[in-house]
C-alpha cells in the first residue's frame, strides 16, 4: 500500500463522491492506486435536494450515503476532517482537529500525504456582506442547516397555529432572498408545507396566513436561465400565491424584517438567504494557489490548478474556462457530474504517464421543480444547439431522472432500482410531509 500512487479527494459532494467511487472501482479494487476521500461530515446528501429536506418534502435519512460504508463497498478509504492547510512541496494536506458536539477534541490535527490531490469542496452562500445576513438569515449549504431550517419551520407553524387558536394575530411572513433555482423551488416547497400541515392538526393556521415572498435584485427571476423559462416560473409562483419582487436589492436583514434599498421595511419571521454562492474562504490562502474574487481555484481546461500540476479542482470551488467563452463553467450539478467523468479519465491516464483530458462543458438544459405542482424546463439539443421548452409530467420525469443518474453513478443500476422501489414503499407508508 505504501508504494501505491495515492489520490486524495477533498470533498464528498456530488462530483467528489462520484469520482472516488469510480476511482475505487477501477483502481482501488485492483490495487493500482490508493484512493482516499476526505470530508468534514459522515454522510452525503445530494445538495440540490436540501431545499426539500428543509421544507419536509424529503426525509434525508432515507437518502443519505454513509461515507464509511460506501468506501468499504467501493474500495477507497475515508478520512473524517476539514482541510485546513496545504504543503505543496511535501505534498501533504493538514486536517483540522475534530471536536464532538460538546467541544471536546476527538481527533487532533493531522496530515495526509498525497501524490495527486483533488479539491472538490463545493460552495457556500454569498451574502455579499449584507448587514445582518449572517445573524438573522437561514442558509441551506449543508444537511445540518437544512434540518435546522425544518425544525424552525415546524416550530413557527406550531406557534402561529396556537396564536390563531387564541384569537391573536397569527400571520407568518417568510422571505426568500434570491430567485435562482434554489430560491424558486424552496418557495414552492414552503407553499406545499403551508397547505399540508393543517391536514395534520395545525388546522387553525390557513395557507393564506402564510405569506411567502421571493426577492430578486435582478430584473427577473432565474436571471441565469432563458427568459421563457423565467416567465413560466414567475407565472407558476404567482399561481401558487407566492409574492415576487424583482429589481429590488436588499440592504439589511433584521431579526423580524427585511429592509430594501429604497428604505421599505418588510416583515419577515423567517428569512432565507439563497442569493449567490462563493467557494469556501480557506481556499483563498491555501498553499499559494491562484484564486478569483469568489475564492474559486483557477484551473486550466484539464482541471489542473494553474500553479501546481499535481493538484486538481472541480465543481463549484473551481473556475474552469470554456472554449470560445469569456465565462467559466457554471456552478451546477450537471457540470460537476461531467467534470468528475472527465477527471476520472485524466487520473487513470496519469498513472500511465499519459496526457490529461481537456474538459468541455455540455449544457443539457435546466429544470425547475415546483414541488408536486408542476415542473418547467428547457432541454438543449446536442446536434442543433437549440433548446426545447418542456413542462408538466414530461419535465417532472426528466427532473427526477437527474437524481437517479447520480444514484446510478454511486450504486449502479440494480441497486438504484432497489432504492427507487424502497422510496415508493416509504412514500406509501409515511406522511406526505416530515412532521418531526
Amino acid at each position: 500500500m505504501e508504494n501505491l500512487h495515492h489520490i486524495v479527494v477533498v470533498g464528498g459532494g456530488a462530483g467528489g463522491l462520484e469520482l472516488v467511487t469510480r476511482l475505487g472501482n477501477k483502481l482501488g479494487k485492483k490495487h493500482k492506486a490508493r484512493i482516499t476521500l476526505v470530508d468534514a461530515v459522515l454522510t452525503h446528501v445530494w445538495k440540490p435536494l436540501l431545499h426539500e429536506v428543509a421544507a419536509g418534502s424529503l426525509d434525508a435519512n432515507s437518502n443519505e450515503v454513509n461515507y464509511r460504508a460506501h468506501a468499504l463497498k467501493h474500495h477507497f478509504e475515508f478520512q473524517l476532517g476539514s482541510m485546513s492547510g496545504l504543503d505543496r512541496e511535501a505534498r501533504k494536506i493538514t486536517l483540522a482537529p475534530f471536536h464532538d458536539n460538546d467541544g471536546d477534541e476527538v481527533v487532533p490535527e493531522r496530515t495526509v500525504s498525497y501524490d495527486t490531490l483533488v479539491i472538490a469542496v463545493g460552495s457556500n452562500a454569498n451574502d455579499f456582506g449584507t448587514p445582518g445576513a449572517q445573524e438573522n438569515c437561514l442558509f441551506l449549504d449543508s444537511l445540518a442547516q437544512a434540518r435546522r431550517f425544518h425544525n424552525l419551520m415546524l416550530n413557527a407553524f406550531l406557534r402561529k397555529n396556537h396564536e390563531a387558536n387564541q384569537g391573536a394575530s397569527h400571520e407568518l411572513p417568510i422571505t426568500i432572498i434570491g430567485a435562482g433555482a434554489t430560491g424558486v423551488e424552496l418557495a414552492a416547497e414552503l407553499r406545499l408545507a403551508s397547505r399540508e400541515l393543517p391536514v395534520y392538526g395545525m388546522n387553525e393556521l390557513r395557507p393564506a396566513d402564510v405569506t411567502i415572498r421571493v426577492i430578486e435584485a435582478a430584473d427577473r427571476i432565474l436571471p441565469a436561465l432563458p427568459t421563457r423559462l423565467s416567465t413560466a416560473a414567475l407565472r407558476e409562483l404567482e399561481h401558487q400565491r407566492v409574492q415576487v419582487l424583482t429589481g429590488q436589492p436588499v440592504s439589511e436583514i433584521r431579526p423580524h424584517s427585511v429592509v430594501m434599498k429604497d428604505g421599505t421595511e418588510l416583515p419577515s419571521d423567517m428569512t432565507i438567504w439563497a442569493a449567490g454562492i462563493k467557494a469556501p474562504a480557506f481556499l483563498h490562502t491555501i498553499g499559494g494557489l491562484e484564486t478569483n474574487q469568489g475564492n474559486q481555484l483557477l484551473v486550466s481546461q484539464s482541471l489542473q490548478t494553474t500553479r501546481d500540476e499535481n493538484i486538481f479542482a472541480f465543481g463549484d470551488c473551481a473556475a474552469c474556462p470554456q472554449p470560445d467563452s469569456d465565462k467559466p463553467v457554471p456552478p451546477r450539478a450537471q457540470a460537476a457530474h461531467q467534470q468528475a467523468t472527465t477527471l476520472f479519465k485524466t487520473l487513470v491516464n496519469r498513472l500511465d504517464n499519459k496526457a490529461p483530458v481537456a474538459f468541455i462543458y455540455n449544457d443539457h438544459g435546466s429544470l425547475i421543480n415546483f414541488s408536486r405542482y408542476t415542473t418547467v424546463g428547457n432541454l438543449m439539443g446536442n446536434l442543433s444547439g437549440r433548446s426545447m421548452y418542456i413542462e408538466g409530467k414530461v419535465a417532472r420525469l426528466f427532473y427526477l431522472s437527474l437524481y437517479r443518474m447520480h444514484q446510478v453513478a454511486l450504486h449502479g443500476f440494480v441497486r438504484t432500482g432497489v432504492i427507487w422501489l424502497m422510496d415508493r414503499i416509504s412514500r406509501a407508508m409515511h406522511p406526505r410531509l416530515k412532521l418531526h
